[in-house]
């Protein structure tokens, strides 16, 4: 299959976990995730409907978002940050994106609201949560998060949209589903606390039913896109 076959036929997944959910497909956005992929490549996607991309690295963000402007003048893509940022590179991010999925310290928050307010805009973000408690995975902890989504919020600069996950690793599928149901409970305790957020960025090539069946608004989607990486 070519790029558009691929990514049409991610679609078609999402839509039958959504259905299989009890929820409209059109309740599930699926995000690219564009990692070392180069820009004819992503182009390619955006011929085939897809405007929602996702950056992992500061340096390519920096690289590709412009290189796709040339390419593909006059489309509205919609570029979104969902790797691990440094603090030293949240001004560059700040330049070229409408959200950021990973903020998961205050400092980082502070610097990313300092960015944007000196821009004149706020910044959509989510906040990262490592609901499987794994050592390897970044994130607040879950019982922080609410607390943590909350001091986010508070910043004027930054509008909290929700909460963003990495699924456990693991053959297991219970292992899998407990940490998405996690973040399930997290969505409600957050709107429940006052904020408007629900949504939840979770769910990858791998994972996506699951993520769906538990209230996924966003998927990330790479290899299932473009292929298994070389």
């Amino acid at each position: 299959m070519n790029t558009a076959e691929r990514y049409q036929s991610v679609l078609d997944r999402v839509a039958t976990a959504a259905r299989a959910a009890g929820r409209a497909p059109e309740s599930v956005r699926v995000l690219a995730a564009v990692k070392t992929q180069r820009p004819e490549a992503i182009a390619e996607l955006v011929d085939a409907g897809c405007t929602l991309l996702g950056h992992n690295r500061a340096q390519e963000l920096v690289e590709v978002a412009p290189a796709l402007g040339g390419l593909r003048p006059g489309v509205n893509l919609e570029h979104h940050f969902i790797g691990q940022l440094q603090t030293n590179k949240a001004a560059r991010v700040v330049d070229l994106v409408s959200c950021v999925h990973s903020v998961d310290r205050m400092s980082l928050a502070r610097k990313l609201a300092t960015a944007a307010d000196s821009r004149g805009r706020v910044l959509d973000v989510f906040v990262q949560v490592n609901a499987s408690g794994e050592e390897t995975k970044a994130g607040v902890r879950p019982d922080d998060a609410v607390a943590f989504a909350l001091d986010v919020a508070a910043l004027p600069a930054l509008h909290v949209r929700g909460m963003m996950t990495i699924g456990a690793h693991s053959s297991d599928p219970a292992v899998v589903d407990r940490s998405f149901a996690v973040m399930q409970e997290l969505s409600d305790a957050v709107v429940q606390a006052g904020l408007d957020a629900p949504e939840l960025s979770m769910g990858m090539s791998q994972d996506l039913d699951a993520a769906i069946a538990r209230g996924a608004t966003m998927v990330r989607i790479g290899s299932d896109i473009f292929g298994p990486r070389v």
